[in-house]
């Protein structure tokens, strides 16, 4: 096999859920050939190196094989190897993440604590 499609790669290498998935991310923008934007029906090697943007990550892959039938996790990760800049970017965007939300708490207060909010509020009128 010398050539897939990129879609058909990236369902195989486990990247997307679904071919129409990756087909739709693909036409979104959200993953770059080489520094070029690419279609869903572009061809692809061993060697090509992938920019793949899922959620707030951005996640560069360098293209060892080929498939184009979905195999278990184990086999998919010998499809692709991430790039130590990547992994470094992740990680570090992570942690940025992680310390602006962490004075954030997104759950809603219990029972307890909104009677400790509405007897403060009533003290300060």
């Amino acid at each position: 096999m010398d050539k897939v499609r990129i879609d058909k790669w990236l369902w195989a290498a486990r990247f997307y859920k679904t071919r129409s998935i990756a087909k739709q991310a693909i036409e979104g923008g959200k993953v770059h050939a080489d520094g070029q934007r690419v279609k869903a029906s572009k061809e692809i090697t061993t060697g090509i190196t992938l920019s793949i943007r899922q959620g707030w990550d951005l996640v560069e892959v360098e293209v060892l094989a080929l498939s184009d039938q979905r195999r278990g996790a184990d086999v998919a990760r010998t499809l692709y190897r991430e790039t130590e800049a990547s992994i470094a970017k992740r990680e570090q965007a992570r942690v940025e993440r992680k310390a602006s939300n962490a004075g954030i708490h997104s759950e809603r207060p219990n029972k307890k604590q909104r009677r400790q909010i509405h007897r403060f509020l009533r003290e300060q009128d």
